[in-house]
């Protein structure tokens, strides 16, 4: 698209590029036409079991069978089904995929070609993952979370059968402090995970993920490269070196220091007099006491401006203004679109319009607050307090891989708490696939492998199929994306998630239950089924 608007022709971005995109997703191998497959196919199947339902009594020869068919419960239809459909979709999705990869090797491959030269491997050579393994994490985590939530209400709600509407009400409340402490703990674990992947493991991540991170967190990838090489021990403060010494000796001179700043043979890798002494002769002013890369060089220019480039206090807080300003760019769209498309007339009223602008404002508060907090912690670890206290450690330990890089992976998530608890829901569920992608074996994330292949197939429908039967039978069991998404799917421009209520989880599963309705303070199902 930027080709057809600017004019300039490119391999990847001509018009012919766009044709092929189209080609793919809209193809019958592609994700339009697989979703379609999945979520058509499933209701038809189940039609067509309903069809089969009412016929009326077969001979008693077919007695038997006829009656286990029909011995299950529409929930249980309603899964099954989909299973069938979606198998179906998940195999032209990745049969797709392939096709797309294939075409785009031929078109990337060189013309002239020297058999006698083996190519280099390379990391994505030897572990390319599989184009479909994000949209099945996202949707194992969607259908994991919606199980959690159903056991949650019901062991909540469950006890408080015949009791007052207080009780249930109490119950209800324990519930959702319950599942806000969960997504609280999910988002540190995985955003702990994600951060030091970040650093370590890049290529466990999506790569617009890792460019989204690296943009927010402004390091110079010359850093992130040294501390590779310190965790694989090709730079060391101790043994020197001298292999890689110009990694940081260059970022040093760009940023007007002497180069030694950055020579790991020059450093001192222990604090103490010994670096005092090492920093004298160096010209560094403000590492007293510890050892390691100088402030300077690893908070880059950032207060230079100001004269505060050595400052880790200024570092931080810089650092948290820059990403306040950008996340205000992120969140105001993500806060304001939803409205304009569903109640557009609510900002007419100053109050919800000031509601809606503090909830941007408190969604930035927390982005940069995760940001200053990592930055901080890292300073706290290797240079303002732990350094300091324990100087006979050598900083190959609090700049590697367990030191200042992990404190600031394990604090930086705790910054969740700023958001509300729909927010932090919803912020859960989008970096646990990320962290679970991150955590996968090498074994299970190689596109070729054929068992790989067939594991995610299995997570995929399993968990296509507990989605699609939450989102008709138990529709208050999904939360935040996937219950719009899937009530739009499901009902079309007929859905209204905001005037909705919930009714009684105890019932969901038996239409005939003669349990009263628990009100709650959320969605009625019964708009969501479909008609």
């Amino acid at each position: 698209m930027t080709a057809l608007v600017t004019g300039k022709s490119c391999r990847k971005t001509d018009f012919q590029a766009f044709i092929r995109i189209l080609r793919r997703e809209i193809g019958l191998d592609g994700f339009a036409f697989a979703m379609a497959l999945s979520v058509g196919g499933g209701l038809a199947l189940r039609e067509l079991w309903a069809v089969h339902d009412s016929v009326p009594e077969q001979p008693e020869v077919l007695s038997q069978h006829t009656e286990s068919f029909t011995s299950f419960s529409p929930s249980q239809k309603t899964f099954i089904t989909n299973m069938i459909s979606s198998s179906f979709g998940m195999i032209l999705l990745q049969a797709g995929r392939r096709r797309s990869y294939r075409l785009r090797q031929e078109l990337l491959s060189p013309i002239v070609t020297l058999p006698l030269i083996p190519p280099t491997p390379t990391p994505e050579s030897r572990i390319r993952v599989s184009d479909t393994l994000d949209l099945t994490l996202l949707l194992l985590v969607r259908a994991a979370d919606s199980l959690l939530q159903t056991f949650i209400r019901r062991t909540a709600l469950v006890k408080d059968v015949g009791t007052t509407r207080a009780s249930q009400e109490q119950g209800t409340e324990a519930a959702t402090i319950l599942t806000s402490r969960i997504d609280a703990f999910v988002f540190w674990a995985s955003s702990a995970r994600i951060m030091w992947c970040f650093f370590y493991k890049p290529e466990r991540l999506p790569k617009s993920y890792v460019k989204w991170i690296a943009t927010l967190a402004n390091l110079d990838g010359r850093v992130i490269q040294t501390l590779q090489l310190l965790r694989e021990g090709n730079w060391s403060y101790i043994k020197g070196s001298p292999a890689n010494s110009a990694v940081l000796a260059g970022l040093s001179r760009e940023l007007g220091y002497n180069t030694s700043w950055g020579d790991p043979t020059m450093l001192p890798a222990y604090g103490g007099i010994v670096a005092d002494a090492a920093w004298k002769t160096l010209g560094v002013k403000n590492r007293r006491g510890v050892g390691g890369i100088p402030c300077e060089i690893v908070h880059g220019s950032i207060g230079s401006s100001l004269g505060l480039e050595g400052s880790c206090m200024a570092n931080s807080l810089i650092r948290g203004v820059m990403a306040f300003l950008e996340a205000i760019a992120i969140y105001l769209p993500a806060h304001l679109i939803p409205v304009l498309l569903t109640r557009p007339h609510i900002l007419l009223n100053l109050h919800r319009a000031l509601t809606t602008l503090f909830g941007v404002v408190r969604s930035a508060t927390f982005l940069s607050t995760f940001v200053s907090l990592y930055w901080f912690v890292v300073c706290v670890t290797r240079s303002l307090v732990l350094a300091r206290l324990f100087p006979w450690i050598s900083h190959d330990f609090w700049d590697g891989p367990f030191g200042c890089i992990f404190a600031g992976s394990l604090m930086c998530g705790s910054s969740i708490w700023i958001e509300t608890g729909r927010r932090r829901g919803e912020m859960a569920l989008y970096v646990l696939p990320r962290a679970v992608r991150a955590c996968l074996p090498d074994a299970l994330l190689r596109k070729r492998s054929k068992i790989a292949r067939l594991i995610e197939r299995i997570v995929f429908v399993i968990s296509f199929s507990t989605l699609v039967t939450a989102a008709i039978h138990q529709p208050y069991t999904l939360r935040g994306l996937s219950r719009w998404t899937l009530s739009f799917i499901l009902n079309g421009f007929r859905t209204n998630l905001w005037k909705e209520k919930q009714r009684d989880p105890r019932r969901l599963d038996t239409q005939h239950s003669s349990s009263k309705d628990l009100t709650t303070s959320g969605i009625d199902t019964s708009s969501s089924n479909i008609p």
